[in-house]
């Protein structure tokens, strides 16, 4: 390429470059065969990158040739610059490259407005336009594969992730969660060695089919929450061992770092309304459930006993879970308030003399409170009654004991469940307290705990000599819960076995698949699978930063070209586009 001529126009902020190509031969796009007689002329207009402030256009002349191979189906061609730009392009190669660049990290909107900030305007639609002319990223087959369904609309879409876990890299996401993409993938790339998946029959079908001579993997994070599904059956079924330890722990007084121990906040009581709403709840699930298994036992599929009750088949597959309906369980933000986090100052502000409701409101709405006036007075009644104080009584000539929370929160289902299977250098004395009154309250509730703890333990320190014992003990265990997981675990032994033996896990893959999301949802419902493909599996390359200096404005001129070159400012944008430095001449 040769320089013809530089244009600085200062008003639109735009330089224009008039380049000439001056190659010898051209060969043809279709035979290959060197070209020398030229047809004619035209120009092309290219975008190129920006200049400091200024846009950059190149007026690109090239030429067209006659072929030459009369046996060629084409007469006449325009010659390629594949360095610079591609046929019928209207933006440079390294600005086209940019701007995907752009798309595979920011999308369409973040991606316009980083461009913008660059001086590159595009918009998004052009952005994921070209990111869909990409080809497909294609990485090699891996030895460990790890395996998981991830959610492209929650309860409608899902897909599946897969992961070299050796490099970390994801590798493949397929438009389904069934046996059959996961095992065509398999087929069509060999040398799968190790494959980690969940608790999925369907991705244990596509691995048996796709890759028959692969060892399977359970995942011990799911091991570890099938089993905490299981003990929280069990913990439904036997409410009447967690009240009792939670009666326990709201008569014990609450030990203080000083030394002393203070009273605990009796729990909040339910309105007579909220408690009769409530019944009326339970009364209707438990004639659901009643009807489920009426309908079950008459020999009804789990799909037409969802359509005749009215739920859905999660529901009815939880009910027939349940030998026994359980007693009515809390809320499942029991606990929660927008209160949590300033108790503490109430309890310093209230054992310090300060209990008038109304002040504390007004104390606490500065330290940022968005409550009510009502939460506070009812937090105030609870600690008046802990106190032994009649409502609307200040008690400022009494010695009063000190109040504090209790040391844990009430036991429930789900929270019984993750004390038990904690670690137990992480529990707290309270805590500990806590599991063995729990431990101590029920032949059949110590008969969960230990079981849990044992095959907790077994997974975690990866011993597999203790996997059988297990099983047995679980199978003639007397709750039915844990004999349905150890049942599970028996049909699906071999991928346990060696998920209690080898240490790879699906933990890179639930890494990736939060990545996944995040690109997802900043794509405001454009996130196709072949978007989140290009996104996603191909990770972008970080390339050294440019940074452009500001210079002062100058009137517009016109350079043409002449013995001793062009200016430095055509010089310099023309070197950077044929990517040499300005000191090389600008003729090839």
């Amino acid at each position: 390429l040769r320089l013809e001529a530089c244009e600085v126009d200062d008003t639109t902020a735009q330089i224009t470059l008039r380049v000439q190509s001056i190659q010898t031969s051209a060969p043809c796009p279709l035979c290959a065969t060197p070209a020398r007689r030229i047809h004619s002329d035209y120009t092309r207009t290219l975008a190129d990158l920006p200049w400091a402030q200024y846009r950059v256009r190149l007026q690109l002349c090239v030429r067209k040739w006659f072929c030459p191979n009369r046996r060629c189906c084409r007469r006449i061609f325009t010659e390629r610059l594949p360095t610079i730009a591609a046929p019928w392009a209207r933006r440079t190669l390294r600005l086209a490259q940019r701007l995907v660049a752009l798309g595979i990290a920011l999308g369409g909107k973040a991606g316009v407005r980083l461009g913008h900030a660059w001086d590159v305007r595009v918009s998004r639609n052009t952005l994921l336009r070209l990111l869909r002319r990409q080809p497909e990223p294609e990485a090699p087959t891996p030895r460990v594969l790890g395996v998981d369904d991830w959610a492209l609309r929650k309860g409608h879409t899902y897909g599946t992730i897969l992961v070299d876990l050796e490099r970390r890299q994801p590798i493949a996401l397929l438009p389904d969660r069934t046996a059959a993409p996961v095992a065509q993938w398999l087929w069509e790339h060999p040398g799968v060695a190790v494959i980690t998946r969940d608790r999925s029959s369907a991705y244990a079908e596509g691995a048996r089919h796709g890759a028959p001579a692969a060892i399977q993997v359970a995942d011990r994070f799911h091991l570890i929450q099938n089993l905490a599904e299981a003990l929280t059956e069990v913990f439904t079924t036997q409410r009447p061992a967690l009240d009792a330890v939670n009666a326990a722990t709201r008569q014990q007084p609450v030990p203080l770092p000083d030394g002393t121990v203070a009273v605990p906040v009796p729990p909040p009581a339910t309105p007579p309304r909220a408690q009769q709403q409530a019944a009326q709840r339970a009364a209707q699930r438990q004639a659901t459930y009643e009807a489920v298994w009426t309908l079950h036992r008459q020999g009804w599929t789990v799909p037409a006993i969802a359509a005749q009750v009215g739920h859905s088949r999660h529901t009815i597959e939880r009910y027939l879970r349940l030998p026994t309906w359980p007693l009515p369980q809390h809320r499942s933000t029991y606990g929660r308030s927008v209160l949590n986090p300033y108790k503490a100052y109430l309890l310093e502000r209230w054992n310090a003399g300060c209990r008038t409701a109304m002040q504390l409101f007004r104390e606490l709405q500065p330290r940022g409170y968005t409550g009510s006036y009502r939460r506070v007075a009812a937090y105030a009644s609870r600690l008046r009654q802990a106190q032994g104080l009649a409502p609307r009584r200040q008690g400022r000539r009494q010695t009063l004991p000190v109040v504090a929370e209790p040391a844990s929160p009430p036991l429930t289902p789900r929270r019984a469940t993750w004390l038990v299977l904690g670690r137990k250098d992480k529990r707290t004395e309270a805590e500990t307290q806590q599991l063995t009154q729990l431990h101590a309250q029920d032949t059949a509730v110590a008969e969960a705990i230990d079981l849990a703890q044992d095959f907790a333990q077994l997974v975690r320190q990866r011993q597999p000599e203790h996997l059988d014992p297990w099983l047995q003990r679980a199978a003639t265990s007397t709750l039915e819960a844990l004999r349905r997981f150890a049942t599970g675990l028996w049909d699906d032994y071999q991928a346990v076995k060696a998920g209690v033996t080898l240490p790879w896990s699906n933990g890179p893959v639930e890494g990736h698949i939060n990545r996944l999301k995040m690109l997802k949802r900043q794509m405001f419902g454009r996130a196709h699978l072949d978007l989140l493909r290009r996104r996603f599996v191909e990770i972008p390359r970080d390339g050294p930063a440019q940074t452009a200096c500001p210079r002062a404005p100058a009137q517009t001129h016109v350079a043409a070209a002449s013995p001793r070159g062009p200016p430095e400012v055509g010089r310099s944008v023309m070197a950077s586009v044929l990517g040499r430095s300005p000191a090389m001449p600008c003729g090839v």
